[in-house]
């Protein structure tokens, strides 16, 4: 379940998409909640939706439940980076493998 990365991040890491994961920070663009950005909570893969902080909805007897929002609808801002992340970053950095390719000759 991926989301787009911001237009900043997207120039940082060459990168147009990442899969979401729990404590990136994104923000809503489509949608009843648009405008909206807070942290994810939660990555329901079985629905494909993702939980945001405070997009919640109060029911009627006073508790309050989170709103699936679909990755489609989100872009990311802030991502959380560890070594696994990092590696996705470097495999999908698109300037990187385009000047990789372009050096490659035949042999003989």
């Amino acid at each position: 379940m991926s989301s787009a990365l911001s237009k900043e991040l997207r120039e940082k890491y060459h990168a147009r998409s990442l899969p979401v994961r729990k404590d990136d920070e994104v923000r809503i663009v489509r949608g009843k909640y648009k405008g909206r950005e807070g942290k994810v909570t939660q990555v329901y893969r079985k629905k494909w939706v993702i939980h945001v902080d405070r997009v919640q909805r109060d029911k009627s007897n006073g508790a309050t439940a989170p709103i699936g929002i679909h990755p489609s609808n989100v872009v990311i801002t802030t991502i959380k980076l560890d070594k696994d992340r990092r590696a996705i970053l470097d495999r999908k950095d698109t300037k990187k493998s385009k000047e990789a390719s372009g050096d490659v000759e035949m042999a003989d």
